[in-house]
């Protein structure tokens, strides 16, 4: 088992799920990206925001797994999966 194929995946994972959360943010409000974030977490819709970022890991997902690197697919996977855990406690 390669640990760093692994930590490549989980980075991969963290930064998609952030590129999703900046674009949600850009396309679908009229706020800049920091006003956006202060809006959303008074309203209590920042962990919303966040999970609806992570949809581009589903992509990243499938596409290290047509390409064979199921270790860093796993890794996406893990991401996914800590951000639902750390989205669930804010």
């Amino acid at each position: 088992m390669n640990k760093a194929d692994l930590f490549y995946g989980i980075l991969i994972g963290f930064i998609s799920a952030i590129f999703g959360s900046c674009l949600f943010v850009i396309i679908f409000t009229p706020y800049s990206i920091s006003d956006a974030v202060q809006i959303l977490d008074t309203k209590g819709q920042l962990a919303n925001t966040i999970r609806l970022g992570t949809i581009l890991n589903l992509i990243a997902f499938f596409v290290l797994l047509h390409y064979k690197k199921d270790l860093m697919a796993r890794g996406v996977f893990l991401s996914t999966i800590i951000i639902a855990i750390i989205t669930l406690l804010i």
